[in-house]
């Protein structure tokens, strides 16, 4: 029986248009804050949660952007469009780095599968469904 897990993130947009994004201390890759939901927990509250904990920025979640799938570790993420609602930004036992940044500078730092994630928030309203391998996207099909 397959098993999967099931993450959050945040793609927390300022009034200014700039995206919140980490740098992850594990890794070192900019991505959208986020990290496994527990079991008790509905998304939008661990998506909450997530950013607060490793950003240090409290936010309300609008909506839900994208599904996203990784087919080779079989984690599905679930991406919420967020606005910041108070908080300092902080670094984290999770994150090097927190910074505010344009759409096209997270396109230009982050990997593909995490832009996307920026860029399917900030331009779609209906939610998108993609399936990566951990660094690319997969075609439909």
């Amino acid at each position: 029986m397959p098993l999967h897990s099931v993450s959050v993130a945040g793609v927390v947009v300022r009034d200014d248009g700039r995206v919140l994004a980490i740098r992850r201390a594990d890794n070192g890759t900019w991505e959208p804050p986020g990290g496994v939901l527990e079991l008790d927990e509905r998304p939008e509250d661990g998506t909450v949660r997530e950013v607060l904990e490793e950003t240090g920025i409290r936010v309300s979640v609008d909506r839900l952007t994208g599904v996203y799938k990784n087919m080779s570790r079989g984690v599905v993420a679930l991406v919420f469009l967020c606005r910041p609602v108070g908080g300092a930004e902080r670094t984290s036992t999770e994150s090097t780095a927190v910074e505010w940044l344009t759409p096209q500078e997270a396109e230009d730092l982050m990997a593909e599968v995490y832009a996307v994630r920026v860029l399917d928030a900030l331009d779609s309203s209906a939610p998108q469904v993609r399936a990566h391998d951990g660094r690319h996207l997969l075609g439909s099909g």
